[in-house]
């Protein structure tokens, strides 16, 4: 555009500056909305996790409650599971167990005999030896706990520990015969978790092992009823960290 006079030169500087004031403005309003978008969207996160926290919490009560339902059955595993569960998680970080898997572990391990609610208290309490009939209905507890908690969402995962358990890395486990690397890794870590407790605790029919021959003992079923790599991992941590573990849940 030409400009023919000196007055209309000074005009379209000022309407330039007037331009340049009002953007400069719209800046302004436009960077103040952003941060209050941005302290919208920090308060919405701050309470997301609230509520999540509170969730995980209000998860790991209705577990350990459920947990505390199957072992008020039986004095005779009386924290069983809490101990297993706190054995699991060692073995698991020397496994180097992603840390995201934690709640899967920790639910599944608490859970895994809720399938014995399933069980007649006759069979379940039955002083003499049961008969194969007998066995047959008491070896379908990992079923009746998956069945029991499949359909629950947060639970799903940990569903898949109770219903594979007794599982053995040779496959002669049950109730589906897997073998090897078709077994979750959480069932595999459980498998030695749970043995481990079962010999170095008092048991109606026998006393504790010492922890020395509970090792040579997991050890001897390395490839057979346990994955090798999770029991290099179990004699991966020292003796103090398990005995501490045993002695802190009774």
């Amino acid at each position: 555009m030409e400009l023919g006079s000196e007055t209309e030169l000074t005009q379209e500087i000022t309407r330039l500056r007037a331009e340049l004031a009002r953007r400069e403005r719209d800046a302004a309003d436009n960077e103040l909305q952003l941060e209050r978008y941005a302290a919208d969207l920090r308060e919405t996160f701050k309470e997301e996790r609230a509520r999540s926290q509170q969730l995980a919490r209000s998860y790991t009560a209705t577990v350990r409650a459920l947990s505390n339902a199957v072992e008020a059955r039986d004095a005779y595993t009386s924290k069983h599971a809490e101990r297993v569960a706190a054995y699991g998680f060692e073995i698991a970080r020397a496994l180097g167990i992603p840390r995201p898997q934690a709640p899967e572990l920790e639910f599944g391990f608490l859970l895994h005999d809720i399938g014995k609610l399933a069980v007649p208290d006759a069979i379940l309490y039955k002083p003499s030896e049961l008969t194969r009939e007998e066995r047959a209905v008491m070896a379908k507890h990992p079923e009746f706990g998956y069945q029991i908690l499949s359909e629950i969402e947060f639970l799903a995962e940990a569903a898949l520990v109770v219903r594979h358990h007794h599982e053995r890395w040779d496959g002669t486990g049950y109730p589906d015969g897997l073998a090897g690397e078709e077994i979750p890794v959480p069932a595999r870590v459980f498998a030695v978790a749970d043995v481990l407790d079962a010999l170095t605790t008092d048991r109606p029919y026998r006393p504790a092992s010492a922890l020395s021959e509970a090792r040579e003992m997991i050890s001897a079923q390395a490839g057979a009823h346990f994955d090798p790599r999770v029991v290099d991992a179990f004699n991966s941590i020292d003796d103090d960290t398990i005995k501490r573990i045993g002695a802190d849940i009774r």
